[in-house]
């Protein structure tokens, strides 16, 4: 079964075609700044009117148009009450057509994006691309979905309660992974981590029955997820000490990776990673157990989570002028994600431990508690300096004490003379922030002054 032609996924989704529904789309798109050409463009009603950009993207080289209403446009076109509730059912549609052996969800306040890389590495799964992870991105990314995969892993996250069912109706995993359960989104939920909790849990109640979900052994609210009764029909395995699953014999290879022994109930399984930090043996050890448990093969396993490389922004490692390093984890931030990388920042050989951070967002009332808890969290882990920018940056600041600078925005960090200029050559630093904060400007500024050759 090759990619749908408007008239056959018309067959699946409902609706009627105008023009030739022959015509077959290579993938679907939401915006046209991204349409590659030959796809389908989604006219969605969100903030603006997506058939207002119709036109446009025929110029950008769409080959058909989902829109809600005929337009005097000459471009084949599938007609659908609400293009909203068509574009999820495309990708349930396809999922369910060409649906591989094991279908992996994963979600988590932190690390999912990178642990879904490395379970899609041990698996040689499809996997749902960059972050498309949300009501829109992941049937967006299952309507084109290829026949003939062993595996699939999609990354599932959500920012309020309900989201990852939905998404668990359009997908429904035969296997599940939740990486943490923190603090991440808190501002939407007044019942606190418990209502996170409840929330990422909607992966482990959207499962299918008779499969399995790993978790690490230490996170409480993952123990909670599992004692739930909506968690009754999969079996929960926890990943880490005093489980018959978890790591062990862990060494830091520096800029090279880590090393560790990947322990299951049965034997002990060697990895080097060429991710780095403590959180990705993590990562790997709750990747490796989920793909054991669905049958894949230990060596593959093991030599596919030692093929995974950092992705920009996500651990990607940057040699410096006079020996420094730069660890790019700018793609997002929560506290929990900030120590890990600091840990990992640690770990490499160098000078100076410093940290450029953009603010977290989405903690509510805790928000400026929990800055200054992370502030005081760097400290103890023995960073030296830190510069900060963003709304809270000087709880952050107040949290780490003397060595910290706090700043507005991110042009007041490239202004001022105690900015990034005032960074060490030499220095070992992590940048990573909140998405909101494009903390990747700092990578580049740096880069473009440090790099080493």
């Amino acid at each position: 079964m090759s990619l749908w032609t408007l008239a056959e996924a018309r067959g699946h989704i409902g609706g009627a075609v105008v023009g030739d529904g022959g015509v077959v789309p290579t993938a679907l798109s939401l915006d046209t700044r991204t349409l590659p050409p030959g796809a389908c463009f989604v006219a969605l009603r969100a903030e603006r009117d997506g058939h207002a950009f119709a036109a446009q993207a025929m110029e950008r080289g769409a080959a058909a148009l989902l829109v809600d209403h005929a337009l005097s446009l000459d471009i084949p076109q599938l007609v659908v009450p609400d293009t909203l509730q068509a574009l999820q059912a495309w990708g349930a549609a396809r999922l369910a057509a060409v649906r591989p052996r094991v279908v992996f969800g994963v979600t988590g306040s932190v690390g999912k994006t990178s642990t879904k890389e490395l379970l899609a590495a041990a698996t040689g799964a499809w996997k749902t691309p960059g972050n498309r992870n949300n009501t829109l991105g992941l049937p967006e990314a299952l309507a084109t979905l290829p026949e003939g995969e062993a595996a699939a892993v999609l990354e599932m996250g959500m920012s309020t309660p309900g989201e990852i069912r939905r998404l668990t109706e359009i997908a429904p995993p035969d296997f599940g992974l939740v990486t943490t359960i923190g603090t991440a989104h808190m501002e939407n939920f007044a019942d606190g981590q418990e209502g996170i909790a409840r929330a990422k849990g909607e992966l482990v109640a959207g499962t299918r029955a008779g499969g399995a979900w790993v978790h690490l052994a230490a996170d409480p609210w993952c123990r909670w997820t599992a004692e739930q009764p909506w968690a009754a029909h999969v079996l929960a395995v926890p990943v880490g000490d005093g489980a018959a699953f978890g790591w062990e014999s862990c060494e830091s290879l520096g800029p090279k990776g880590e090393r560790f022994t990947l322990r299951t109930p049965e034997y002990r399984l060697p990895v080097t990673l060429r991710l780095r930090g403590a959180h990705q043996v993590r990562n790997a050890a709750l990747a490796g157990a989920l793909a054991l448990l669905a049958g894949f093969h230990r060596e593959a396993v093991a030599l596919g989570l030692g093929r995974t490389e950092p992705e920009a922004g996500r651990g990607r490692l940057h040699e410096l002028q006079g020996g420094g390093w730069l660890l790019d984890e700018s793609y997002n931030a929560s506290r929990d994600s900030i120590l890990a990388c600091a840990e990992a920042l640690l770990a490499l050989e160098g000078g100076e431990p410093v940290a450029v951070l953009g603010c977290m967002r989405e903690l509510g009332a805790d928000s400026e508690r929990l800055h200054a808890a992370t502030g005081e969290g760097l400290k103890a882990l023995g960073l030296r300096r830190v510069w900060i920018f963003g709304t809270e940056a000087a709880a952050l600041a107040s949290g780490f004490g003397s060595g910290a600078r706090a700043f507005p925005d991110f042009e007041a960090l490239v202004e001022d003379p105690a900015g990034l200029d005032a960074v060490p050559v030499g220095a070992r630093i992590l940048v990573k922030g909140s998405r909101h904060w494009r903390s990747e400007r700092a990578v580049e500024w740096l880069l473009a002054r440090r790099a080493a050759g």
